[in-house]
């Protein structure tokens, strides 16, 4: 016995789901997101994933590149990237490919430019603190000598957003902590391989520093970063605990292992001409965490737009750019890296407000801004490829070097 087969009568809610599948389709082959449709993620690597988007934002629209980080995962890390010295710059890519990473995004903001301090070399460093593989490379410059835009209130040059040992991402603080002991007494530390110190200060300059001039480290004030160079400066060279040499002014050239440079301004350079060859010198230094406590893996300066799932006040909400962003979410067991683009159709990119507010809607309880318009570059390593490719298009039409960033690695 046979049976006639019922021709098929699709539903209302059938036809328009066919009608959504064409229409995401449609999109797909025309190589762009249709307005509120959830974009596919490419895997690139165990616990994580790529994908890209456009966004509808008041000045335009702007494209988004997305890199999602589980840090639940065994074979998830990430940590610093960065040349091998505070004072150095490279491309994301290539900073990405010499450690191995699979994926990454530009750091901190930092000194690029000197065009106030003619005959100063700028020496590529960072604004704030950096950690890398759970070593601290440098502290943070006084609030007035940063460079970028101007910080939402209730934020400085200290923010940073950091993975502890724990493997938990959260935003925190990082403070110096440095002392030198000397027979005389014990003088404190105003910075730590730093472009810029607190005026009347002594810093301390190490291996990481890198071969840059530290005459940068004297210039601008602590309310302004064009302010003239100090003409009270001295410098005190300390290798196996005790004084070897002195200067006038500032040096330049590589720092060897053991070895610190001392660098006072002001009232800092009077308390180190007191200092003598063949006097023992203890120098210390550390970051200390001021509000979790914990010790952090890796950490890199910027600032905090989202904080508890709501946008930090006094965002900017007028000046639209193109931005990095990085975004903490799943109690701090996911990073959400985040990056738009700089093609000429995108450039109207976002305001802060505007990456707060996507930053959210990504799944992101905190937030925090890295340095955007030149420098903004997302790079990712497609499976079975030997190096990373930059997913973004930097809006100075080649990629910028850059101090640090943040890689993500796989061992999946």
């Amino acid at each position: 016995m046979t049976h006639r087969q019922k021709p098929f009568r699709a539903s209302r809610s059938v036809l328009t789901y066919l009608t959504a599948l064409g229409a995401l389709a449609g999109a797909a082959l025309a190589g762009a997101a249709p307005a509120g449709a959830v974009p596919d993620s490419t895997r690139l690597a165990p616990g994580v994933t790529y994908r890209q988007f456009d966004i509808t934002a008041a000045k335009g629209v702007t494209h988004a590149h997305v890199v999602v980080v589980d840090l639940r995962s065994s074979h998830v890390r990430v940590n610093l990237l960065y040349p091998g010295a505070v004072a150095a710059r490279l491309p994301v890519s290539r900073l990405a490919d010499s450690a191995g990473a699979v994926a990454g995004v530009n750091g901190d903001f930092f000194n690029i430019t000197e065009t106030q301090h003619p005959g100063v070399e700028a020496t590529g460093s960072t604004d704030g603190p950096a950690i890398a593989s759970g070593v601290a490379l440098k502290a943070a410059v006084p609030d007035g000598q940063r460079f970028g835009p101007a910080l939402p209130p209730g934020t400085n040059t200290r923010d940073v957003l950091g993975v502890g040992v724990d493997r938990v991402a959260r935003l925190d603080r990082l403070t110096l902590s440095g002392s030198v002991s000397t027979p005389q007494g014990r003088l404190t530390l105003g910075g730590f391989n730093q472009y810029a110190l607190p005026e009347n200060s002594i810093g301390a300059f190490t291996t990481q520093w890198g071969s840059v001039s530290r005459v940068r480290t004297t210039c601008g004030t602590d309310t302004n970063r064009a302010g003239a160079c100090s003409a009270d400066t001295y410098e005190v060279t300390v290798r196996g605990g005790r004084v070897v040499s002195s200067a006038n002014t500032p040096g330049s050239g590589a720092i060897a292992a053991g070895t610190t440079v001392l660098v006072g301004r002001e009232a800092g350079a009077q308390r180190l001409r007191k200092l003598f060859a063949g006097e023992r010198a203890q120098v210390r230094h550390r970051l200390v965490a001021s509000r979790s406590g914990v010790a952090y893996s890796f950490a890199l300066g910027g600032y905090p737009v989202l904080r508890g799932g709501r946008p930090l006040t006094g965002l900017d909400d007028t000046t639209s750019a193109v931005r990095t962003a990085v975004g903490i979410a799943d109690g701090g067991h996911r990073l959400v890296l985040f990056a738009t683009d700089g093609a000429v159709a995108y450039r109207s990119g976002l305001t802060i407000a505007e990456v707060a507010a996507q930053m959210r809607k990504l799944g992101s309880v905190d937030a925090f801004s890295l340095d955007g318009g030149g420098s903004t570059t997302l790079v990712a390593r497609a499976p079975g490829a030997s190096a990373v490719t930059v997913r973004n298009h930097p809006s100075g039409g080649a990629e910028r070097p850059v101090p640090n960033g943040i890689g993500v690695f796989s061992t999946g």
